[in-house]
Parts: structure tokens; sequence; C-alpha cells
């Protein structure tokens, strides 16, 4: 999943930017609320854009635009991306505002990255425009909390351990069953906006997944379309 992070405090926000990569989270960190806008806009139009978030972290106290100021343009615009607020306000007034203001959860500062990751996993299980933490799709199951992919039938299914990288793209596949999905595609989802990856990249990447499935027996096929991009192929 593709997250927005609008955080000022470089210390703070470089580190929910670590345990969200760790956690297998892509993530766009912007550290102005008007820098955190044009994210957001970029995700009101993916179709000619690159950015698809999965869920919003805004700052309520932000150079520019406030947290609650963005959050409020979000649901102008009639946008359902879920929204989970950070602040040092703990009065119940506040908390008021800004779920008025259309977050979806809240979170008091000072706070410990388990509990901020455990709030993301609840937005997920929740919100209708997130996967459930565990995504299925044919004989395929991928685990969120477990960062593992299942196959097989029922009883008999197989786990394969994935890198951050190889999870993150079996869960886009599986989201895409039998549509192709093109390189810049996968650049635009799989890194952040202004990373600068080789060009190889995602080759080397497909090359790598596509090993580790053999390797322990996984015959789902993900295919090259040349000139196009690739394709999972599910039967059904």
């Amino acid at each position: 999943m593709k997250v927005l992070l609008v955080e000022d405090e470089p210390d703070l926000g470089a580190a929910i930017k670590k345990a969200l990569t760790q956690a297998a989270y892509v993530v766009d960190w912007a550290q102005n609320g008007n820098e955190g806008w044009d994210y957001l806009e970029m995700n009101l139009d993916y179709t000619t854009q690159g950015a698809e978030y999965g869920v919003a972290i805004l700052d309520w106290l932000l150079p520019g635009l406030s947290g609650i100021e963005l959050c409020k343009r979000l649901r102008k615009k009639r946008s359902a991306l879920p929204v989970l607020m950070l602040t040092a306000k703990d009065g119940e007034e506040d908390k008021v505002m800004g779920l008025d203001a259309g977050a979806d959860d809240y979170l008091v500062k000072p706070f410990g990255m388990r509990e901020l990751l455990a709030r993301l996993r609840a937005l997920q299980r929740r919100s209708p425009t997130l996967q459930p933490s565990q995504l299925r799709c044919g004989n395929l199951m991928l685990d969120w909390g477990e960062r593992t992919l299942y196959y097989g039938d029922g009883g008999a299914e197989v786990g394969i351990p994935l890198t951050n990288k190889e999870f993150q793209l079996m869960e886009y596949f599986m989201r895409h069953p039998n549509q192709i999905i093109t390189r810049d595609q996968i650049l635009d989802r799989l890194w952040e906006l202004g990373a600068e990856p080789a060009s190889n990249v995602v080759a080397a990447q497909m090359r790598l997944l596509r090993r580790k499935l053999a390797e322990n027996g996984c015959n789902c096929t993900i295919e090259t379309v040349y000139g196009l991009g690739y394709r999972l192929q599910q039967d059904g």
C-alpha cells in the first residue's frame, strides 16, 4: 500500500517513514501543507498522474495548509481516502474538530510506532477503500500481518516469506489479475515520488520474484507482455 505522510518535524517524519517502510508500505513524505495538497491532488486524479494512496497521515499543525484544512479539502472533493490525524492536541473539543473535519482516526503525540502501525491496520480492516489484511486471488493468499504469500487449496496452503518489494509487487498483481501492468505503473505505485531507481529495477525485481516463486513450488504465472508490461494470469 502507498501512504502519504504530511509531517513537518524532520525527526518524527523520518522515524515514521522508516517504520512504515519496514512494514512494507511505500511512503511519500511531504513536509508542509501546500506540498501535501499537491500530493493529494495527484491521488484525486490517478488516471493521469503518479500517485494512488491507500491512506493519508496528516499532522494537525503544518506550515501552510493545516492538516484540518487538508482533510476538509479532501472531503469537499468527495474523496473517501482514509485519514489518520497526528496532533499534540488531546482535548475533547480538538478531537471532535478533527473527526468532524473528516479524519477517520486520531493519534495524540507522543506515540509509539507499534500503535501507529496498529491503527493503520485497523483502518485497513474497516475501510471499504482498502484491501483487507488478507488478500485472496484464486489459490493465492497474501497476509499483511505475516508478510507472507500462501498458495494451495484450503489446509494444504504453503507459505513463502517475501521481501518488502516482493510483497508489494504481489499485492499489486493480485489486485489486478489478468490485467497488463506497465513498468511506469509499477514505478509509480512501488517507489516514492521523486525517486530515481535504476532503469532496469522493475525487470530485476520481477526476476527475483519469479525465482522465489519457482524455488518454492508456486506455479502462478506472471507473464511478460513484450512492449507493454506484465500480467498475472488468473483462471476463473
